[in-house]
């Protein structure tokens, strides 16, 4: 998750050193070698109170996990782009890290996998759970990022806001003195004036 953190849009590359791509149809998520194509480009997003992002292409689509098998009769499951009105959680991805690299985890619990070979699996996208360890290697991507965003590390200031000013720093000082002063006094009674502690 921290690959992101400072992230404002990135670049995922595969093992085969091929750049994640949200097609020009608005729906297809394909493997291009072409990195200078504005749309292997991703914006990030952070879901709020999850430790997921969103992927949103220069399309204004997201990455999506559906639920829509790639073929029938075969595990994995297309990865799609979806408009933001359809967002829900299948556009949420918890990225895992594992050295330099990261693993990409849908809602289904399945990774985004990138494929190779002959049509329709060349240089196609799905999402599925790696059975041999040949197959997880491959789930592995690269994460390059284009721009920068170094204020999402920030962290959320618990100090008086800076916009009060002197006299007002000067009023709450005196708040907090003229408490401690009286807390000091009434104790003093007590001591000086036993009977006026009495509970009636």
């Amino acid at each position: 998750m921290d690959i992101f953190l400072k992230a404002k849009t990135i670049r995922l590359i595969s093992h085969k050193d091929k750049y994640l791509k949200a097609e020009e149809d608005r729906v297809t998520i394909s493997l291009s070698r072409d990195g200078s194509a504005k749309n292997t480009i991703w914006i990030v997003e952070f879901v709020e109170g999850k430790d997921c992002i969103q992927l949103k292409s220069c399309f204004g689509t997201y990455l999506t996990a559906s639920s829509l098998p790639f073929l029938p009769g075969v595990t994995g499951k297309k990865v799609i782009q979806t408009w933001p009105s359809q967002c829900d959680s299948a556009t949420e991805w918890e990225p895992l890290r594992d050295g330099m690299q990261v693993r990409m985890r849908s809602l289904w619990g399945n990774f985004l996998r990138p494929n190779g070979g002959l049509p329709p699996w060349r240089n196609s996208i799905t999402h599925d759970v790696p059975h041999r360890r040949k197959t997880h290697d491959k789930l592995l991507w690269d994460v390059e990022v284009v721009e920068k965003c170094p204020d999402r590390r920030r962290p959320k200031s618990t100090s008086v806001s800076p916009s009060m000013d002197s006299q007002q720093h000067d009023n709450i000082r005196r708040v907090l003195l003229n408490n401690k002063i009286d807390q000091r006094f009434a104790k003093m009674k007590c001591c000086w004036y036993p009977k006026a502690c009495m509970r009636f």
